[in-house]
């Protein structure tokens, strides 16, 4: 399988050690799938994970949060932005994601935000899960 985490499962999984995001992670760490990662999104999860809100609420230190996204980066598969679809979704934030997806040639994204995504992800042929559902579909 081949998915493309969204930042919200990122933040999410290191606020929450014990939830399904956390375990998404864990799982991309011990190749159980592939992840797929563009700079654009590497940077956002950098940024995102490393604002001192985000620290305080997981309880993690700069270099802590850096340690994770280092080594999801190293498990990812780089992904080039060579075409950019924008505009597809209502919010432009979330358009780096989607192109992170379509370039990649994502089986999955994998959201807590499918509202934000709507149908554009369908149209390119990529599935929206849950992190509970994305779960289910690497373990046996």
């Amino acid at each position: 399988m081949r998915y493309v985490l969204d930042t919200n499962i990122i933040v999410a999984g290191l606020r929450s050690p014990s939830g399904a995001s956390a375990a998404l992670i864990e799982q991309a760490l011990r190749g159980a799938f592939r992840p797929l990662l563009s700079v654009a999104l590497a940077l956002e999860y950098e940024a995102v994970c490393n604002a001192p809100a985000q620290r305080i609420e997981s309880g993690l230190s700069e270099a802590e949060v850096n340690t994770i996204i280092t080594a999801l980066c190293s498990v990812s598969e780089p992904v080039a932005l060579q075409f950019l679809w924008r505009p597809q979704l209502r919010d432009p934030a979330d358009e780096m994601v989607l192109e992170t997806a379509i370039n990649g040639f994502a089986d999955a994204l994998v959201t807590f935000n499918r509202r934000d995504f709507g149908d554009a992800a369908t149209r390119f042929g990529i599935e929206l899960l849950r992190p509970q559902e994305a779960l289910r579909r690497i373990s046996p």
